[in-house]
């Protein structure tokens, strides 16, 4: 199972579409905020394809914050990150999937990349497609879940 991560994309269009398009083989796409309307533009465009959207601080209407979701038999805590305070750090973030028993925890809020494995949680900030932060190049995520229940996650450079 391909799972393509995707965050902070703030109205670039052309640039999620463009990941999107790179990635048609991924199983879920899943959008961690700060996008609703591209992502929704670009959603409509592939209607055979799954997608999964949190909402960021910069997004509006009634949209979850926060998600658990089950991919390739495994929890998966999915949050912007703005409402954990992830700038400061991942606690907050590890302690809600700790809780619901998630094995994988995704962020975005900070635009720069990030994969970690800590107390059993796989973690990992996409970073930004559109807006990176710390003089890092524009980046997206790439989970693989094989048949053995084998993790594997990427940072992939546009």
């Amino acid at each position: 199972m391909k799972i393509t991560v995707i965050a902070d994309t703030h109205k670039d269009f052309h640039k999620l579409k463009g990941v999107v398009d790179a990635n048609l083989d991924a199983d879920l796409f899943i959008h961690l905020g700060d996008g609703q309307y591209e992502l929704i533009d670009v959603a409509n465009l592939y209607p055979n394809k799954k997608f999964v959207f949190v909402k960021g601080n910069a997004d509006h209407g009634n949209i979850k914050e926060e998600r658990v979701i089950t991919v390739g038999g495994y929890k998966v805590f999915c949050a912007h990150g703005h409402t954990l305070d992830v700038q400061a750090g991942t606690e907050k973030l590890l302690d809600n999937a700790a809780y619901h028993e998630c094995k994988i925890a995704l962020f975005a809020h900070t635009h720069i990349y990030k994969t970690d494995f800590v107390d059993g949680i796989y973690v990992m900030n996409p970073g930004s497609v559109s807006e990176p932060r710390g003089k890092n190049p524009p980046t997206y995520g790439v989970i693989e879940i094989a048949d053995d229940k084998t993790i594997k996650m990427n940072i992939v450079e546009l």
